[in-house]
């Protein structure tokens, strides 16, 4: 009992076989106009609708949120300004009080040696 290679009419009838199968596998879809085929596709605009809805929405949140971040960054730097602003302002104002220091020394120093 060892390998029986299949004939030329075995090879024939099992690939017309294989041709019958496909062809009834293709016969057995339903035609494109069939409402079980449309009622699919209507949900698959539905889906479709309803996932480019949440995309926009979302692209909306991510452009408010990064205009409430650009504000807070003009705010920061505003802020940041202005205590630079403060900073320099009060050394300033220290450094005029050491020149009038400075300058009341040196006139008591000249005073006394007159």
């Amino acid at each position: 009992m060892g390998f029986k290679e299949p004939s030329f009419r075995d090879r024939q009838s099992a690939a017309q076989n294989a041709r019958k199968t496909i062809l009834e596998k293709f016969k057995s879809q339903p035609s494109p106009n069939a409402p079980e085929v449309m009622r699919r596709a209507a949900e698959r605009q539905a889906v479709a609708a309803a996932r480019a809805e949440a995309r926009q929405a979302r692209e909306a949140t991510k452009a408010e949120q990064k205009a409430r971040e650009a504000e807070l960054a003009v705010q920061a730097a505003a802020e940041a300004l202005r205590l630079q602003a403060e900073k320099e302002a009060t050394e300033a104002d220290l450094k005029v009080q050491q020149k009038a220091a400075r300058d009341a020394r040196y006139a008591a120093r000249k005073a006394r040696q007159k």
